[in-house]
């Protein structure tokens, strides 16, 4: 049944999913601007263009349903739900705000993982009934495995690249680069666009079989995706800017061939995981690529207390959004 509480949720879904396409357009565009491939305006809308073509392309929606599935169905509300999307969306601002290259996909989850065990908390379960913990230890494993994934495939191909490419002209060589950096940054933001719109994908059609709607989640609707995709493409043509300079110059300095091995790396750790329904954090994926382009140059050449300062960021993002997400909940749960 269609409520003004699930016009709600479905709205602030929406609208977490703008939020995290300026907040993620980092992840796309930090190393095409830092290397001048593309203006920053160009590099929006080159990145929102294939974030949206993600879209005729992920029709299986693994990523989605994984979402779905971290709160046990009999203990998701649309309180909780609204709960999750109001903390993620305040974490989500606030390390924007300050630059801090954080995930959107571990805030939602950890709002709507705290949300649903609140929930089962004071209705007299265990919090832990709440979510299913062999989607949360999966979710979990990747804050740690998607950087390194990351980090690892890049040295491979840099290693491969400047192999290749060691008796060209280093002119010739820039020119090129420049160009394959457009292929590169396209195919991240391809990617990024197929793994976090699908978060909310997720999101939103948890609240439609809550208030019975829809009967699955294969029954979703068409305007469903359609909605999430054209929101993180809007969002990341508005850009991240505070965000584009950490990723850009802070964590290492990028020429256009690293910008192609970073880049590379990223989509490929991204199509991997979605191709086995992992939700990652396309910040921690790109990352983690950055600092492993830096690291073939020297390890000296990383600016290390930089790259520590994000990983407490992503560290304390899934429990602060939880606890955040706890507590909104408490709130509209003694309210009601």
């Amino acid at each position: 049944m269609v409520t003004t509480l699930l016009v709600v949720v479905v709205i602030l879904a929406i609208a977490f999913d703008y939020i995290n396409g300026f907040h993620d357009a980092a992840n796309s565009i930090a190393t095409v601007v830092s290397t001048k491939v593309l203006t920053p305006f160009q590099a929006v809308l080159w990145a929102a263009l294939f974030n949206f073509a993600a879209y005729f392309y992920f029709t299986d929606h693994k990523v989605a349903n994984t979402v779905a599935k971290t709160v046990i169905e009999n203990y998701i509300t649309l309180e909780v739900i609204l709960a999750g999307l109001i903390a993620a969306i305040i974490w989500n601002l606030l390390t924007w705000w300050y630059g801090i290259p954080s995930s959107s996909s571990h805030t939602l989850i950890g709002g709507f993982a705290g949300a649903g065990m609140t929930h089962a908390l004071l209705t007299g379960a265990s919090p832990l009934d709440a979510v299913n913990m062999g989607y949360v230890i999966k979710i979990v494993s990747f804050i740690v495995l998607a950087p390194i994934i990351g980090m690892v495939i890049s040295v491979v191909l840099t290693l491969i690249i400047i192999n290749i490419c060691r008796y060209a002209k280093p002119a010739t060589a820039e020119k090129w680069f420049k160009r394959l950096q457009l292929l590169s940054s396209a195919a991240l933001s391809f990617f990024h666009g197929g793994n976090d719109a699908q978060k909310v994908m997720g999101i939103i059609a948890t609240a439609l079989i809550a208030s019975k709607v829809i009967p699955n989640f294969e029954s979703m609707p068409t305007w469903v995706p359609i909605c999430c995709y054209s929101a993180i493409s809007l969002g990341t043509m508005s850009g991240g800017w505070k965000i584009v300079k950490t990723m850009g110059s802070k964590i290492t300095k990028v020429t256009a061939l690293e910008g192609v091995a970073a880049e590379g790396a990223g989509a490929i750790t991204l199509g991997i995981t979605e191709h086995f329904g992992i939700p990652v954090s396309t910040t921690h994926t790109i990352t983690g690529s950055i600092v492993g382009v830096g690291v073939v140059k020297s390890v000296s050449a990383v600016r290390w207390g930089v790259t520590i300062n994000l990983i407490w960021a992503w560290i304390l993002t899934i429990p602060v959004s939880a606890t955040l997400a706890a507590i909104i909940y408490a709130v509209i749960y003694y309210l009601k």
